[in-house]
């Protein structure tokens, strides 16, 4: 290892170090819980902020050491994919789709307000999101324009919501290995993969060959991500999930347990870790944090 890098902070260090900047960003980029309509505000700040992995802008600062993009660049490309995921919380706990009442700890928007408050908040932070992005002044307006257009990808129909319906359709249908795959790589790994890029794109121009290779670690981290969340599920409790444990079994949704087993499907997860590592060779040292990630992601308890 070389002198530079062992200079770097730990792992936890580092990322504890990234949380806080992304906690900070986020109070900046989010609207005054005093300023009208005051309850909306209060309320995407209470959902937003003071909780929650922030996986997605974790990746997003990696991806954006990597490819050296300044301070403002890479924090609203964290907040923007950190706005889309909570606004997808938000939602995904309502009574229409979950109905949840426990999310990062504490009780759901829609429990700790009011149900019409909850589907506005998910919408205002939507917006949010792309106005924070779009904010960017350290970015070439062309590429500017191509981190919202994939923003938007991975959050509509080809990504998240897509996933999503797909979701809902499936309750107590028999999915095959194949067809689960492609829903999370919609659902959960569309926004996981958005995340690597933007940040990667807040730094520069990725060349054909970096652009695959981001690629195919997002691809191997998404689907290890849902795996890892499916084998959670089956086996932790709610203290430790911070939300409620065993509702895919008891709402008979498909997942990669019901289909593979427990035990294949931990081996299928560090196949994927593996994966990930692999994908990033071309970089070498310098993708030290997305490798610990992969890692995270694979290895985490809750």
């Amino acid at each position: 290892m070389s002198a530079s890098m062992s200079a770097q902070p730990d792992f936890r260090t580092w990322m504890e170090g990234v949380q806080a900047r992304t906690e900070d960003a986020l109070g900046r980029f989010l609207p005054d819980a005093a300023s009208v309509p005051a309850k909306l505000h209060e309320a995407m700040r209470y959902t937003t902020l003071g909780g929650g992995k922030r996986v997605r802008p974790l990746l997003a600062y990696a991806a954006g050491e990597l490819f050296g993009a300044l301070d403002d660049a890479v924090a609203r490309a964290a907040c923007a994919v950190e706005m889309i995921h909570v606004y997808s919380l938000v939602h995904d706990d309502m009574p229409c789709m979950d109905d949840d009442a426990l999310r990062r700890g504490k009780p759901t928007v829609h429990v700790a307000y009011d149900e019409a408050t909850a589907l506005l908040v998910g919408d205002a932070l939507q917006a949010q999101a792309f106005e924070v992005l779009a904010g960017s002044e350290e970015v070439a307006p062309a590429r500017l324009v191509q981190m919202l257009r994939l923003l938007a990808e991975a959050a509509g129909t080809k990504g998240m919501c897509g996933g999503q319906a797909i979701d809902l359709d499936s309750v107590g249908i028999s999915l095959s290995l194949e067809e689960l795959e492609r829903m999370h790589q919609l659902k959960t790994g569309a926004m996981l993969r958005v995340s690597v890029l933007l940040g990667a794109l807040a730094g520069r121009e990725l060349s054909a060959p970096e652009l695959q290779a981001l690629k195919d670690y997002a691809r191997a981290i998404g689907l290890a991500f849902q795996v890892v969340d499916d084998v959670l599920d089956a086996t932790a409790d709610s203290a430790t999930l911070g939300k409620t444990a065993g509702k895919d079994a008891a709402a008979n949704k498909p997942t990669y347990v019901s289909i593979l087993g427990l035990a294949p499907s931990k081996a299928l997860a560090e196949q994927l870790r593996q994966q990930a590592h692999q994908a990033l060779a071309p970089f070498g040292e310098q993708a030290l944090r997305l490798r610990e990630l992969a890692d995270l992601i694979v290895q985490r308890k809750a």
